[in-house]
């Protein structure tokens, strides 16, 4: 009886002191956070609390892959998703193209292959619309690719019969192409061995490496690893080489030879229609998941039950929850996130790549003048990758963008434009180490420049006129580190209950690797709560409990 009146007097306390807070703050009402259970609530234990601080592709697949492990386990869980952006797909995002959302396009990771199968699963399971990559390219031209050195194309791939482009390919490189497509499909072969048993899941990825032989292959620059395996140095430099540029602004000195096979594997390329971040928003959503948009962890503390307290915010309050589990799913570098007491070994900090990614739609088609060509009739290539000239070599230096002074150029798609009187609107994309002047848009679209003596020389792209470049998008993003050649890489688990899926990142550094990472987290915590509950108890459901303000912060303010 005594019990029951303490318990119910404090419950009530509580309850007053929930709405005073709530009408303090404006009626701002707390968030319904899944916290760890008090034992004054109930002696029975409730279910599984997760936190999960990222909703890019890691994070949202360690939440679809922990509600398919626990559900079939028959384990309760719930799933918080906290993020600091204002939406859902990390690197994976679309804009639109004047702001009309029938023209999406993708600013950051544009294409999936087919020997990516937590993608492809996934896409198929969530029942989205996946198309090939090249589906909405303008198609006026036969020359879909081209390799640009700053001074001419050393190759171009057209749009015909796959053995014309073959022949043409083994005509100019001999062997290489295929003793190159032969190494990379032995290598990728050993990398896909993570994705079964006994293999997977894997505590770590480091062990992992070594037993399926990939180290020989990471350890190794790209460019030591081709000439290894018989691959002649032109067709590294100029068409595997282009590769790594354009998807990791690197070139074959400087990044290792895992991640230059990696690049070679695009059979197969597709995308999702509105975009491949549709695929993790649709994750979130079967994982039954609590998305927090505009969320940000300041601060972790861990207790000495090995449950762990997260400190955070956002546009309005300062908070504190309770979880059994908290899974960092991104680079710890970049989190901003205190972890009390420290942990025993913090994960690397890893020098990423600044990439400027600028978007813009114009009447004008690229300059054939500007890519030395013959005649107005002599279109460039859609897609325009880059590489460096023959005997230039600046090492394993990051700065290696060379006389072309970007890493590509692709046409997209082309789009009516707003006005009826206004021409048909050519999308461009643009990867490049550094924002592109007016003076270099002037220039890729045979535009006359100003003269200098009545106005100084524009510094960027929305300086041009609209009638020029009508619309345009500029995004600075950290998407991939400089993959240096290593034999080590960071664990899955930080510390007990702190996972980590940042490791992948210096291994492989793809939407794919990073579900994949997400998924293996998600396993090995439901492996652990089945070493935990060995007496095989099913735990049963519960309330959830409201977010506790932090003591230092909003309870200071009332």
């Amino acid at each position: 009886m005594g019990t029951f009146f303490r318990n119910s007097t404090l419950k009530w306390c509580l309850l007053i002191w929930t709405f005073l807070y709530a009408t303090a703050l404006g009626f701002i009402p707390l968030p319904k956070l899944k916290s760890v259970q008090s034992p004054l609530d109930s002696s029975e234990p409730g279910p599984k609390q997760v936190a999960v601080i990222g909703a890019g592709a890691a994070g949202a697949s360690t939440a679809y892959s922990l509600r398919k492990y626990a559900d079939s386990l028959g384990i309760p869980v719930n799933i918080t998703v906290f993020e600091r952006d204002s939406y859902v797909g990390g690197r994976s995002t679309t804009v639109n193209v004047f702001d009309d959302p029938a023209y999406p396009i993708e600013l950051g990771a544009s294409i999936f292959v087919k020997v990516n199968y937590n993608l492809v699963n996934a896409s198929q399971e969530l029942g989205l619309n996946v198309r090939g990559a090249s589906y909405e390219r303008p198609q006026e031209t036969n020359e879909v690719l081209g390799v640009w050195d700053g001074e001419q194309f050393v190759f171009v791939m057209e749009d015909s019969s796959s053995w014309w482009n073959i022949a043409k390919l083994i005509w100019r490189y001999g062997l290489a192409p295929i003793r190159a497509q032969n190494l990379m499909k032995a290598t990728v072969s050993k990398f896909l061995q993570l994705y079964d048993e006994p293999m997977f899941p894997f505590k770590s990825l480091t062990a992992a490496a070594a037993s399926v032989g990939l180290l020989d292959a990471t350890s190794t620059p790209g460019a030591t690893f081709l000439d290894k395996n018989n691959v002649s140095p032109d067709f590294a430099r100029e068409l595997i080489q282009a590769s790594t540029r354009v998807n990791y602004g690197q070139n074959l000195p400087l990044i290792h030879g895992l991640e230059s096979m990696v690049c070679l594997a695009t059979d197969g390329a597709v995308s999702v229609e509105g975009g491949n971040w549709r695929i993790f928003e649709g994750m979130l959503k079967s994982a039954q998941a609590d998305v927090r948009l505009n969320h940000t962890i300041t601060s972790i503390n861990r207790k000495l039950d090995n449950t762990v307290t997260i400190s955070f915010q956002d546009q309005h309050t300062k908070q504190r929850a309770d979880f059994d589990d908290v899974v960092i799913a991104g680079p710890f570098q970049y989190s901003g996130i205190t972890i009390t007491p420290p942990l025993e070994h913090n994960p690397d900090n890893i020098p990423f790549h600044t990439l400027h990614v600028t978007l813009f739609s114009s009447p004008h088609r690229l300059s054939w003048k500007y890519f030395n060509l013959k005649s107005p009739s002599d279109l460039p290539p859609e897609t325009i990758l880059t590489t460096l000239p023959r005997g230039t070599d600046l090492g394993n230096t990051e700065n290696g963008v060379g006389p072309a002074g970007f890493w590509s150029i692709s046409t997209l798609r082309t789009v009516d434009a707003p006005s009826e009187t206004t021409e048909q609107q050519f999308v461009y994309k643009i990867f490049s180490p550094e924002r592109p002047t007016a003076n270099f848009i002037r220039d890729i679209l045979d535009l006359e420049h100003p003269g200098t003596a009545t106005k100084p020389p524009s510094t960027g792209i929305t300086d041009l006129p609209t009638d020029d470049v009508s619309w345009s998008h500029e995004k600075i993003w950290h998407p991939y580190p400089f993959l240096y050649p290593r034999v080590t890489f960071e664990d899955p688990i930080l510390a007990p209950n702190i996972w980590y899926t940042g490791g992948i990142e210096s291994f492989i550094s793809t939407m794919e690797t990073s579900a994949l990472m997400g998924k293996n987290v998600a396993a090995l915590m439901t492996r652990a709560w089945q070493d935990q509950d060995e007496d095989g108890e099913v735990r049963g459901l519960d309330d959830a409990p409201v977010v506790q303000p932090d003591e230092q912060d909003e309870r200071v303010e009332l």
